[in-house]
């Protein structure tokens, strides 16, 4: 059964990891993403590390379901192509630097030309207007004009820490799918696309300030410095590994002394109420460690859990994937890929009961769809190879298709 979002054409000029993520997931989702690369090799995450027969872990995990193809956008063949293409898509999405896209031929109003009705898409780091909209961007770049360095710091005082994975890039992949809907959506009721812009720094903001802007929230009240409120991280030693213990409710703080046999921690004023359990959070968890540095993970998570204390193992990415939670959730799976063999990946965290996805089809080879879609467009043989001899397009060559045959 196709996915939900079958007979959306999507025509995708994205690279790295914030766009080709959020088309990666339209495309599971049944939408036919027509990737563009540059004929000088393609998207830059095929010559990253971590890769086998020739294909980047990177490239694979986020180019799924798609089909690929090779323009010079600077050569007028290759412009003349994409433009073909938008004729017939609801969807074009592009990450260049602000500017870039419109020297290419390719700005709003240049496809809005071809195609009226379009949702256009534009991903960016910064935005489009400000001091920082001309430059580079990289993760840690976001992170740190987002503020989220110093949360994970712990405070204003404390030296800023970077997340340790690229949180702007996959939030705003994930940010861009659901406006791309959404903006799909519009138009159904309406008949007018849009231009949705997303950016990196926006998404991080936006999403930061649902749990820790809460000291400037209240505009005139605003707090000058923030300060920890606790540097102890909710993990936890036991004599054989690490676990993660979590109490909120007065129900879980007594749960917790009674695994814990402390139940004259419940008479001491210092923890008597949420409030003031918060304003002791280090000697409360301090005291937690304590007891639990007594005995092994298996023994504490066995009496946590007999209790209905909220608590987990802590797991290294290798064990991720055979824990029995996630094996029974079926989030991760195996898939066969015909040039990089046996792939292990993430189905679509979103489950749909009507519409099933389909994720047969992994990342494509460099260049692979540029002759089928040509052909889709009714371009002919002879057509096809002056493009290819004029350097206009680039196609898998024939010991590449020999491979994905094998």
């Amino acid at each position: 059964m196709p996915g939900p979002l079958e007979g959306i054409r999507i025509v995708d000029l994205t690279q790295v990891v914030s766009g080709p993520l959020g088309t990666m997931l339209l495309a599971d989702q049944g939408a036919d993403v027509i990737k563009i690369e540059n004929a000088h090799g393609g998207d830059v995450t095929r010559a990253v590390s971590t890769r086998r027969g020739g294909m980047t872990a990177s490239f694979l995990n986020n180019n799924r379901s798609k089909r690929a193809i090779a323009l010079n956008l600077k050569h007028p063949d290759g412009l003349a192509i994409v433009k073909d293409l938008l004729k017939d898509a609801d969807v074009f999405i592009q990450n260049f630097r602000p500017g870039v896209v419109d020297r290419l031929g390719l700005g709003e109003e240049a496809v809005r030309a071809v195609r009226p009705d379009i949702v256009y898409v534009s991903v960016s780091g910064f935005g489009d207007r400000g001091p920082y909209a001309d430059k580079p961007v990289y993760d840690p770049l976001v992170q740190a004009l987002s503020g989220l360095t110093t949360i994970q710091g712990g405070s204003d005082a404390a030296r800023p820490r970077l997340v340790r994975t690229i949180v702007p890039d996959k939030l705003t992949g994930f940010t861009t799918a659901q406006a791309v809907t959404a903006a799909l959506l519009h138009r159904a009721r309406t008949g007018e696309g849009q231009h949705v812009k997303v950016s990196m720094l926006d998404s991080v903001i936006a999403f930061l300030w649902h749990s820790d802007m809460g000291g400037h929230t209240f505009v005139g009240d605003e707090i000058p410095s923030e300060t920890a409120h606790s540097f102890i991280d909710l993990i936890y030693e036991t004599t054989t590994d690490y676990i993660t213990v979590a109490v909120n409710s007065d129900k879980e703080w007594v749960a917790l002394t009674e695994a814990l046999n402390k139940p004259e921690w419940r008479n001491d004023p210092r923890f008597k109420t949420a409030e003031v359990r918060h304003q002791n959070v280090d000697a409360r968890l301090e005291m937690t460690q304590e007891v639990l540095r007594t005995q092994s993970a298996e023994y504490w998570l066995e009496t946590l859990a007999g209790h209905d204390v909220p608590c987990a193992p802590i797991l290294k990415r290798k064990d991720v994937v055979t824990h029995p939670q996630v094996t029974d959730n079926g989030i991760v799976v195996e898939l066969n890929h015909p040039v990089a063999g046996r792939l292990r990946q993430t189905r679509p965290a979103a489950q749909f009961s009507g519409t099933p996805l389909d994720l047969s089809n992994g990342a494509p080879d460099y260049g692979e769809h540029t002759e089928e879609v040509l052909r889709e467009l009714g371009i002919e043989e002879t057509r096809i190879a002056a493009l290819r001899e004029s350097g206009a397009i680039h196609m898998a060559e024939p010991a590449e298709k020999a491979v994905e045959d094998a």
